[in-house]
């Protein structure tokens, strides 16, 4: 089995902050290094995607790849619509 070398990480938190953070570890019957840990993976997981989406967008858009004026008033026109049958139902 391979195992990553690790590093030590101090963090300063409110002791409400942890304090819940041990009920969650509690609960999962686990560590605070452990929920710690899936935390961070979990931010992290949605960073990375946030930003690999916005650096592709940002590519179409120095391409050219813009929606015309139509699809856009399109978009607007459907979504107006989804608004209305919501208020009415």
């Amino acid at each position: 089995m391979y195992y990553m070398a690790k590093a030590l990480l101090t963090v300063r938190m409110d002791e409400d902050r942890l304090q819940a953070l041990d009920k969650v570890a509690e609960g999962l019957d686990r560590d605070r290094t452990y929920v710690v840990t899936q935390a961070i993976d979990a931010f992290l997981d949605v960073q990375k995607w946030q930003i690999a989406y916005i650096e592709e967008a940002m590519r179409e858009a120095q391409a050219g790849k813009f929606a015309s004026a139509a699809e856009v008033a399109g978009v607007f026109a459907r979504l107006r619509g989804r608004s209305g049958r919501r208020k009415a139902g």
